[in-house]
């Protein structure tokens, strides 16, 4: 609807003053579009992330960012491994086998040789030779495809994630200098010069509420909260890549069981005859086994939070 103009007051009735400003709310939406727009720019600039994440023992700020895997050092897990006597026990395990000898016969190789050659054949060194070689060549090509690859990598240290339960102690670990994962990025200390409190505020994709996936999942189906439960597994996913956690990968690694609730969950939210499908998916899901493997996810990535005030 077109816009009437105003009209001209009667000369007994007091002009309005002109001279206010704009309502509280239209002031208020001035003020807060450019500080939004502003805290995107910085983060979007430095591709660094601010992250919120709720645990069972409370909400803490984080950060998260991407990078080509070959370009990242991997958080030094070998503190935190040496606390936990089963994976102690495992390394030296696995150790143990890696040092297995096997010894060949000579007096067999020997006689074998000669038969060889006299059939006109190649012989097992020669084949073994020009199989290493095209497995060298294929485990490069992989290397290289593994290494350009973006994976995740937050604000931790050994192996634990750095929680921060306001912005004001975050930006002030920030610009501490103190060690951490992500200070090995070309944009960390831009960060550390330029962040205020003011700028750690995470989008809604970037907010992650891990406290409320077990009671979710025990309500049953039709209480299932597929956004909730969605992210919940993308961020999973991320920490323990990240933090190195095996066994959370395994649990959310492509067929397991909560891989498949993961992708009914994502069939229902999509629609159509796919949403159609995934809703039978997921009726055939047990909720309680679902709720108890997602108690123990939260339970691991619990255990290797650093929380700081």
């Amino acid at each position: 609807m077109a816009r009437q103009s105003p009209q001209r007051p009667d000369a007994d009735e007091p002009e309005l003053d002109d001279t206010t400003g704009p309502e509280p709310d239209e002031a208020d939406e001035a003020d807060d579009t450019p500080r939004a727009a502003a805290d995107r720019a910085l983060w979007e600039e430095l591709r660094i992330d601010p992250v919120e994440i709720a645990l069972p023992a409370g909400t803490g700020f984080t950060l998260r960012a991407y990078r080509p895997a070959g370009s990242l050092t991997p958080t030094d897990v070998s503190e935190r491994d040496q606390d936990d006597p089963f994976l102690a026990r495992r390394q030296v395990v696995e150790e143990e086998d890696d040092e297995t000898v096997v010894i060949l016969d000579e007096e067999f190789a020997d006689e074998d040789e000669p038969s060889r050659r006299r059939r006109g054949g190649s012989t097992d060194a020669d084949a073994t030779a020009d199989d290493d070689e095209e497995e060298e060549a294929d485990d490069e090509d992989a290397t290289d495809e593994a290494d350009d690859e973006e994976v995740p990598v937050f604000l931790s240290h050994r192996g634990k994630l750095l929680l921060f339960k306001t912005p004001e102690s975050l930006v002030s670990f920030i610009r501490s200098g103190a060690p951490n994962d992500l200070s090995q990025l070309d944009s960390w200390n831009e960060l550390s010069e330029r962040v205020e409190p003011a700028d750690i505020v995470p989008l809604d994709e970037d907010t992650y509420e891990l406290d409320l996936v077990v009671e979710n999942l025990r309500g049953g189906h039709d209480a299932w909260d597929s956004t909730l439960l969605i992210e919940a597994g993308e961020v999973a996913r991320d920490l323990s890549y990240a933090l190195r956690l095996p066994a959370v990968l395994d649990m959310l690694s492509a067929g397991s069981s909560l891989d498949n609730l993961d992708e009914a969950l994502r069939a229902t939210v999509n629609g159509g005859i796919g949403g159609f499908m995934g809703r039978r998916r997921l009726k055939k899901i047990g909720a309680q086994t679902a709720s108890l493997g997602w108690r123990t996810i939260v339970g691991k990535i619990s255990a290797v939070v650093d929380w700081r005030d």
